[in-house]
Formats: C-alpha cells, structure tokens, sequence
C-alpha cells in the first residue's frame, strides 16, 4: 500500500507539496476550507501583480505622448473593470489547480482541517466531520492579515490588506499604516488609479527589511516623493475614528524611534477617506488542534519546525507563513519547503536551506533583492566592495523610457566573490534571477563579467556592476 499523506492547507506551500507526492506515488488528500491558492492567489501575490498591471499600464497610457503616441484621449482607471480582471486570472489560475488536483489523484476535502495525531486528521466539512487516517500529515494553512486594537477594521474605511485587493472604488485619499512590501506596493497602485497616498511607517525608513539594502529603500523614497505619495517617517497613528465617512486620526512619534527630530515628535492631525492597515501576520493555526496534538509552537503561535520542515509530533511537518518571520514568509519558500518535507515523509534526509532566497517587492520601480546587503556583509566580517550602476545608463531603459533605479554588487574584497545583489527598476524583479544563480553557483564578480550579456537589455546593468569590481 502507497505512503499515505494529507496535507492540510491548499496555498503555495500546500498544493505543490500535494502535487509533488503524488507524482511520487504517494496516496495524497488536501484539506482546505477556503478557495486554492491560498493567500498568495487569491489576497497576496497574484490579485496585487494584476493589480500593479493596471496601474502600470494607465501610467504608460498616460505618458503614450513621449513615444510619439497622439490623438487619443485621457485615460482613466475603470474600478469595476479592474476588478473584474483581477478575479478572472485568479478565477482562471484556480481552476488549474483544480484540474491538476484531478489530474493527479489527489483527493480534495473543503473543510477546516484538525490534527488529531500522528498521521490522523479531522475536516469539519459541511456535510459534518470527516476522519482522514493516513501516514504523514504537512500543515500549511498560513497567515493572515494582522489588525491593531488601536486601529479597529470596519472593511469600509478602516481597511485590511484583503479589503484593498478588492476594492470597487479608489479612494479619494488614502493612508497606509506600514511602509513595508505590502504597504509599498499598495501605495504605488493607489496612487496611479488617482489617490492622493500618504505612507506613516513606524521606523526611519521605507522597508525596513534586513534583505532590503537601504539604497534601495532611500532610492524608493525618492520616486515616492516624485509621485506626491506622502511619507511620514518615524511616525505613528492614533486617536482613530470616522466621522462623516472621514477618518480622521492624529500622527504623533513612534514607539520605535529612540531620539525622534522635534519634527517626529510633533502630533498633528490627519484624514483621508480610507486607512489600509499594512503592519504584519497573523497565523492561520486557530481549531488546528496544535496543544492538543503536541505540536510546539513559539510565544506568538507560529508552529515550529526544524530544518527538515518537522514539527514536534513525529510525521507531521509544517510549511509556509504558519512557521512565522524566523523562517522566510514568502510564497516561493513555501513551496520550496513543501517539497522539503515531501522528501522526507518519503524516508529522505532533506534539509531546508534558506542561504539564497530572491525577493521581489513590485513597487514603481520594481527592487529584488538576494544575499546579504551592505551592511549585513560588514557586519558578518567582510572586507566589503560594491558597486552601483545605474538605469538611466542604459539604452533599452532610455529606449523604454525607464529611467528610474541601480544596480548594486555586493562583493568580498579579497576573492571577488559575489555576496549580495540589490536591483531597482523596471523588471528588476525578473533580473534578480541572474544574480541568484551566481549566489547558488558561488560565482564571482568576474564570474559575471565574463559572461556575455545581450546588447540592447537591462540586464546588461548587472554586467556593468559586475565589470567595474573585477577591473579592480
């Protein structure tokens, strides 16, 4: 008889794992109590980008006169069209999912999955409970958007991060609590489709992500306030309420900031006709049966797991954001892990390795992001060179019109191996995946410089970066 295996979840960590064991012979049953896809299709990753794609192109729509574009009329967002669109590709990505679920042999359960022990899991489905016993249990039901008490969520002007994905108006005028990716992106996206954006961040600066490079996070800033997005650093909101369908609240220092400027520390009002809370997760482990079963998890009730992706209960692993920020909470490491503890429900001994990890943040203009930033380097003991090149410099981002963002390298000195690369610009999401590859392969910076880039690219800008260190 096949290796029984039931995953429970169905997101970017759930479903690849489900997939993966089947093809491997494994008898597989995914339990999810919501649509597939989890957060990353349907409230996170896709339903931003096609989003960002709308806003992207009414930008270019707009500006069609500097490639010689005449005759046209003024363009404006269509909120309904939009969101239509963005439920058809999610709509359309879903059913893949389902087709490949049929495809593949695995049995689908929609319900709210409990670990009961090892290998044992009950579905509240609405036809009532369903026992599922089986070998080897993989929890990955994730995260979801985290509210403050002091900012109370009514979903009309006080919104979560959901609420703005699906939004059927633009607001007039919208705050964002949390300068970090999600409130970055949202902030950008808004601003295009006509809302006048102001970003409050707790700390000094936007993204305040150790993988961000603050280059990059200052060069972020700056197109903000090209855009006339509002950017109040080091701040705080409080004293929220809604009066006449306004929110209105008042900005005051930050809790974080140990020696505010007098500018942080004065309180000042502020309004707008909607609030987005950006400001962190929460995990999805409520009527998990977590205590009960044995599984461990930490002081803020994130699962723990080892770097075999095992949890405390022999046989059942956890994947994903349900593991929390001392792991990497982002969709592509998700799936990654998913296929780590398939692995090893199937006897291996394969172990978790986060040492490479790009990020994308589709902000305007794009920054990845991989290995370690400037500062991480020093401070791990490096001798540090880097090297920056920039956009503007080469002619496909002239020939696009995408002048705005930088390359930059970050090397060891003495043998020229590549540590860290940060990109800003157009599709710098898509070009961080050059520089990733020289990170897994231990590549050096003349490892890059010789490699033959294609003339007219953008990619060519990592080439620079690359030639500028190995010349020295």
């Amino acid at each position: 008889m096949s290796l029984r295996l039931t995953v429970i979840g169905g997101g970017p960590g759930g479903y690849p794992a489900a997939f993966a064991a089947a093809r491997a012979g494994m008898s597989v049953t995914l339990v999810e109590s919501d649509r597939l896809g989890g957060t990353c299709l349907n409230n996170g990753c896709i339903p931003t980008k096609t989003l960002k794609a709308s806003a992207d192109a009414l930008e270019v729509a707009l500006r069609l006169s500097q490639f010689g574009i005449a005759g046209l009329g003024t363009p404006c967002a269509d909120p309904a069209a939009v969101l239509a669109r963005k439920e058809k590709v999610c709509a359309t990505l879903r059913g893949g999912l389902e087709k490949a679920c049929a495809a593949l042999g695995v049995t689908l359960v929609r319900g709210r999955g409990r670990v009961l022990g090892a290998g044992l899991v009950e579905a509240a489905t609405e036809e009532g409970p369903l026992r599922i016993e089986g070998d080897r249990v993989i929890i990955a039901t994730g995260s979801s958007a985290l509210e403050l008490p002091g900012l109370p969520v009514d979903h009309r002007h006080v919104l979560t991060s959901d609420d703005a994905l699906a939004l059927d108006r633009v607001p007039s005028s919208l705050v964002i609590v949390g300068g970090g990716v999600i409130g970055c992106e949202l902030a950008f996206i808004y601003q295009a489709f006509g809302a006048k954006v102001t970003v409050v961040e707790g700390q000094n600066r936007l993204l305040p992500l150790p993988s961000v490079d603050a280059d990059m996070a200052a060069l972020l800033q700056r197109e903000m306030k090209k855009r006339r997005i509002g950017c109040e650093l080091g701040r705080t909101l409080k004293d929220l309420r809604v009066e006449g369908g306004t929110v209105k609240a008042v900005l005051g220092p930050s809790p974080f900031i140990a020696e505010p400027t007098p500018a942080q520390s004065k309180e000042a009002p502020i309004e707008a006709e909607a609030v987005l809370v950006t400001v962190g997760r929460a995990p999805n482990t409520s009527g998990l049966g977590l205590a009960e079963a044995g599984i461990a998890v930490d002081g803020r009730g994130w699962i723990q797991a080892d770097e075999y992706m095992a949890t405390s209960l022999p046989g059942v692993y956890a994947v994903g954001d349900v593991l929390g920020p001392s792991k990497i909470m982002l969709a592509h490491v998700a799936a990654v892990e998913g296929l780590c503890a398939v692995r090893n429900c199937l006897g291996q001994d394969a172990r978790m390795d986060y040492a490479v990890v790009p990020s994308g943040i589709f902000t305007s203009p794009e920054v990845g992001c991989v290995g370690l930033t400037e500062a991480q380097a020093a401070a791990a003991g490096h001798e540090v060179r880097v090297a920056t090149f920039q956009m503007r410099e080469l002619g496909k981002a002239q020939a696009m019109n995408e002048l705005p963002g930088m390359f930059k390298l970050v090397a060891d000195a003495a043998t020229g191996k590549v540590l860290g690369a940060h990109i800003a610009g157009a599709h710098a999401t898509d070009l961080i995946a050059e520089a990733a590859l020289a990170l897994r392969m231990g590549a050096s910076v003349r490892d890059i410089a010789d490699t033959i880039h294609a003339h007219p690219t953008l990619a060519e800008g990592l080439y620079e970066a690359a030639l500028s260190l190995a010349d020295h």
